[in-house]
C-alpha cells in the first residue's frame, strides 16, 4: 500500500470514494456534485487529500484534512474532516496508516497539531482515534451553526 497526496490526476478516483463516503453519512449518492466538490478543493489548495493506493493503482480510501489556524498557539491546525477507506479493503490497519500520515503532515508543516470530531454513534471511529493518540476533550463544549 502506497499513502501520497491527491492530486487533478485523481479525480475520478477520489470523487467516487468521496461520494461512497457521504453515502456512509447517510446523504443521497451524486458523483457529479462530489467530483466537482473535490476537484474545487484541489484546484484551489483548500485542503489536503491523502489517498490509500493499492499495487495495482486503484485508490481505496482517502483522508481529507483542511488547514485552520489556533490564534492561541500562533500556528496552523489540521482539521481531520474525512477519513474513508473501501469496505473491500477495511481491517487492513489502512485507516491508521492515513491518520499516521496526516500526523505526519502535521509534524512536517510546524502545526500545532490535528484535530477531528466524529459522532458519538460512530463506534469505529470512537475507538479508532484513542488507538492512535487521540485525547477526547472533556473541557470544552463544541457548537455548531446552520
Amino acid at each position: 500500500m502506497k499513502f501520497r497526496t491527491a492530486n487533478i490526476n485523481d479525480l475520478e478516483q477520489v470523487s467516487i470514494l468521496f461520494d461512497d463516503y457521504r453515502v456512509f453519512y447517510e446523504k443521497p449518492t451524486d458523483v457529479e456534485a462530489s467530483k466537482h466538490f473535490i476537484s474545487e478543493r484541489i484546484k484551489n489548495h483548500e485542503s489536503i487529500i491523502i489517498v490509500a493506493e493499492a499495487e495495482n493503482g486503484n485508490l481505496v480510501g482517502f483522508t481529507q484534512l483542511y488547514p485552520i489556524f489556533s490564534s492561541t498557539r500562533l500556528k496552523r491546525l489540521w482539521l481531520l474532516n474525512d477519513l474513508f477507506v473501501h469496505p473491500n479493503y477495511r481491517g487492513r490497519n489502512i485507516s491508521i496508516s492515513l491518520i499516521n500520515e496526516a500526523k505526519n503532515l502535521s509534524n512536517n508543516t510546524n502545526a500545532a497539531g490535528v484535530i477531528l470530531e466524529t459522532a458519538k454513534s460512530n463506534h469505529i471511529g470512537n475507538k479508532l482515534y484513542p488507538q492512535c493518540g487521540f485525547e477526547l476533550d472533556n473541557d470544552h463544549n463544541y457548537y455548531s451553526w446552520s
